[in-house]
């Protein structure tokens, strides 16, 4: 068989552009599956860099004029955020100071405090609790009286309610208070935000009135 020049050339020519066309398609290929492989790679390399995010907890505490018992428990290694209000009274529109102070709507002074259970346990959370205040006094601590500035424990759940009446048993039991402990224990209701000069009050005035301290007691 002869071929001409001419058709050697077009053959070459239109095989050359073939085999061009063919190792591009082959780059670009062999690019998308690298690309792919590293987003599946930055994926899981985020997912076992970025933590899993923590389990907070919440309890509710009353134990006196609030400004002292949040200032203590801010301090405190594993909690997270305090904020303090008004819970156990029947009414939200009573739950305001100018009514609260009174000592007639129900409610206490409390603590709303949000920690992390991994490195502050509920159980020692209480223990915090009664050592700051004084639970052997009905309707009052330190020279503030009325059922506002009541010691109350109000539990969220059941595992709560259950570590609130073993603490408050051994903390009776212990002896270091050397009356009986009269904090009462009760599911919680409504918790009302107080307001906003209320919040971390002595952070906003140095030195401002609180009778609560940390006695550093052995239950």
């Amino acid at each position: 068989m002869e071929y001409t020049l001419q058709a050697v050339v077009s053959w070459c020519s239109l095989n050359g552009m073939v085999y061009k066309s063919f190792l591009a398609t082959l780059f670009f290929f062999s690019l998308g599956v690298s690309l792919m492989n590293s987003s599946e790679v930055d994926a899981k390399t985020k997912a076992v860099q970025t933590p899993a995010k923590a389990q907070y907890e919440t309890a509710i505490l009353a134990g006196g004029c609030f400004w002292g018992v949040e200032d203590l428990f801010r301090a405190e290694k594993g909690v997270i955020k305090t904020e303090v209000g008004y819970t156990g009274g029947t009414s939200g529109e009573k739950a305001k100071y100018e009514f609260v102070k009174q000592g007639n709507t129900g409610h206490a002074e409390s603590i709303k405090i949000t920690f992390d259970p991994s490195v502050l346990t509920y159980k020692k959370l209480l223990l915090f609790f009664f050592e700051i205040h004084d639970p052997t006094t009905i309707n009052q601590q330190g020279n503030d009286r009325g059922s506002q500035y009541r010691s109350e424990i109000f539990y969220l759940t059941d595992a709560q309610k259950k570590d609130a009446e073993e603490i408050k048993a051994r903390v009776d039991k212990s002896g270091q208070w050397k009356k009986p402990v009269v904090t009462v224990i009760s599911k919680s209701g409504e918790f009302y935000s107080a307001e906003e000069y209320h919040q971390k009050y002595l952070v906003k005035n140095p030195g401002g009135y609180t009778c609560h301290w940390n006695r550093k007691l052995d239950f």
